[in-house]
């Protein structure tokens, strides 16, 4: 509905997206005694954004309690407000202003994915452990009748259809998204850095973790991968076992518009096995050399009159 003129807009309140009650207040809890949300996907960094808010709240003080739930034994587990709490930490506060409720484990996964879904600038990791996160807590919940959910049961329940309409995300998207999540840490890393684009780490997502890290280091040697490389590599995959040295090969040999590497590269370790253990680099490289020029003149002096070059 359209406002008319001079008609005050009513904005979402931090409280209202966290579905706080009237009748919660806050109150100071010690720092202390929180301890951050397990497996919480959103980096808290030192950034200048952190600095903003630390000058905020040097200023103004926390304007927006935090969310907590109780966990026993007088401890408590943040639910929204890990940024804020970091902040105070740095600023020397020992205590923060807290709403305090009582939620089951799933109950807190969607509150704290709702409170930092929606923040500017999230990386694909964030989102990726989010969205996984929060579908799976989704599907928990449909799979217990409830009050909300009783028209689900039975039914086609797709949490990730809910949850793209939720976060204004393709199905799809989300579920790429999530992909990342069976990327090996390093190369996750990678994504978030922008050294690998999102499309061939979906790809590299459904690689045996072993061959990821292989991958993480002929990216940290070559610099990228294209997403033909990566789908070439997966159908040879798909025909049996590869070697480190044939993936490589594989690679180097798929770059777009880049002649197929003649580089050859043994390892010291290797060569050790034919020298004695008193040759220097140098005089084992000499060696070689020497044997190869013996080789090429033999493959020469054996070349018929009408081969020779």
């Amino acid at each position: 509905m359209k406002s008319r003129p001079g008609q005050k807009i009513k904005l979402t309140s931090v409280e209202e997206l966290l579905g706080v009650v009237n009748e919660e207040s806050a109150m100071d809890l010690e720092i202390a005694k929180i301890r951050p949300f397990k497996n919480h996907p959103f980096k808290v960094v030192d950034d200048e954004r952190m600095q903003d808010l630390m000058e905020s709240i040097r200023v103004n003080g926390i304007l927006s309690p935090t969310l907590v739930r109780p966990l026993g034994h007088d401890t408590y587990e943040m639910v929204s407000g890990h940024r804020r709490m970091h902040a105070a930490m740095l600023l020397g506060m020992d205590r923060i202003p807290v709403i305090i409720r009582e939620m089951t484990d799933d109950e807190a996964v969607v509150k704290m994915v709702d409170a930092n879904i929606q923040r500017e600038e999230l990386l694909p990791s964030e989102k990726a452990f989010a969205y996984k996160m929060k579908m799976e807590a989704m599907k928990r919940g449909a799979g217990r009748p409830t009050k909300e959910n009783s028209c689900q049961n039975g039914t086609n329940y797709r949490a990730d259809e809910e949850l793209s309409d939720q976060v204004g995300e393709s199905a799809r998207q989300v579920q790429r998204y999530i992909r990342l999540t069976e990327l090996i840490p390093e190369l996750l890393d990678y994504v978030d850095q922008k050294r690998i684009q999102f499309t061939v780490a979906v790809e590299i997502s459904y690689i045996d973790q072993e061959i990821q890290k292989w991958l993480f280091e002929y990216i940290k040697d070559n610099g990228v991968v294209k997403l033909n490389q990566i789908t070439l590599l997966r159908t040879k995959l798909q025909t049996g076992a590869i070697t480190q040295a044939k993936m490589i090969a594989l690679l180097n040999g798929s770059q777009p518009g880049k002649a197929p590497s003649s580089k050859l590269t043994f390892s010291e370790k290797k060569l050790r096995e034919y020298f004695p253990a008193t040759y220097t680099a140098s005089e084992m490289r000499g060696i070689i050399e020497d044997l190869l020029e013996e080789w090429k003149q033999r493959q020469e002096a054996e070349l018929p009159d009408d081969e020779e070059v």
